[in-house]
């Protein structure tokens, strides 16, 4: 017996503790649907749907330490893009140690990021005379198929270049370039720039940009004063000198809304996007993942309030675009869009 007290004592001193285990929630037995959609952004069918579409990119080979099943791991990195709070609150909420958080919401982003093709894609060929019919409607522009414009992810300090993600608004972030249509689903996107990056070098640089210049297609995206006028990205008149002009700016601005309420959205949704606690790879891997989160939630009429509907705060239409080709052209197709109001 003396033995036993003994071998205590000396566990004691080395530090061991017996394992304890906290028994974890189970949010979709103890939720309703309306209650899953406030705290998870998906109800049920949905969550069960992204369980079975992340299963092989998640699923443990054992059952060793209690290990996290996929549907806990989901539901865990939802409750964080929906709230962005600590780890440590959302741990215990969840019934789960901080560091498991921390990793279940690294590898669950991770795993949406790769899906990113799947999920987010420019219109085909089918496809374009509905995206035109869409814009149309809304704005009354012609051979529209989209909407772009740039939005700050607002991060932490990174230990790394810490000076190039200042944006002109002195905060650290990540500045994502996002392309969408008049439903408000996310055509394109590029997201890997440093915030102090501006918008019309994002596009240049961008992969939709080189398609756009080679083919030069029948179509037409719809940019701000902080992009270049082209024949494929029509900006409004910055001085509206004739009433067809003055016809053009609204219905630009109508059609163009969509992507203010894009970006409105989609932070609205994911409120972890307003600020992320996370050196810029990670921030960019969460960023990805809430791209595809928003086009599944949208392509399944999954709700959302009206009032997480409002726009964001134009971006800053002083600083011209460092390059100008096409601009001739570019005025020409404008001009032609100004004689069809």
């Amino acid at each position: 017996m003396a033995g036993v007290v003994h071998r205590h004592h000396h566990f004691a001193r080395r530090g061991y503790r017996q394992r304890v285990y906290v028994e974890r929630t189970k949010p979709l037995e103890q939720y309703t649907t309306e209650e899953l959609y406030v705290r998870f952004r998906f109800g049920k069918a949905d969550i069960e749907y992204l369980v079975n579409l992340l299963r092989p990119k998640l699923q443990h080979r054992t059952q060793r330490s209690h290990g996290l099943s996929v549907e806990d791991q989901i539901l865990i990195a939802l409750r964080f893009y929906a709230c962005g709070t600590f780890y440590q609150v959302l741990g215990d909420y969840m019934g789960v140690v901080k560091s498991a958080v921390c990793d279940v919401v690294r590898d669950v982003s991770i795993a949406l990021a790769s899906l990113v093709n799947e999920f987010v894609s420019f219109p085909k060929d089918n496809q374009i005379a509905q995206a035109k019919r869409s814009f149309f409607l809304l704005g009354n522009m012609p051979n529209t198929i989209g909407a772009i414009d740039c939005t700050h992810v607002h991060i932490q300090a990174p230990r790394e270049n810490e000076w190039e993600f200042i944006n002109r608004k002195g905060r650290h972030s990540i500045n994502v370039q996002l392309v969408c249509d008049a439903d408000l689903i996310i055509t394109n996107c590029v997201v890997k720039w440093p915030g102090s990056v501006h918008d019309a070098r994002i596009l240049r640089e961008s992969a939709l940009y080189r398609d756009l210049q080679t083919n030069r297609p029948d179509r037409i995206i719809l940019g701000d004063s902080a992009y270049p006028l082209l024949p494929w990205l029509m900006t409004p008149f910055l001085t509206a000198n004739t009433p067809a002009q003055a016809r053009f700016n609204t219905a630009h601005c109508r059609a163009r809304c969509a992507i203010e309420r894009l970006n409105g959205v989609l932070k609205r949704r994911f409120a972890c996007l307003n600020y992320l606690r996370a050196e810029p790879q990670k921030a960019c891997n969460i960023t990805l993942a809430c791209i595809d989160l928003h086009n599944i939630a949208t392509k399944r009429n999954v709700p959302l309030c009206a009032d997480n509907d409002a726009p964001e705060p134009l971006g800053d239409p002083n600083q011209p675009p460092a390059f100008c080709q096409n601009e001739q052209t570019g005025r020409a197709t404008r001009y032609t869009h100004c004689k069809c109001k």
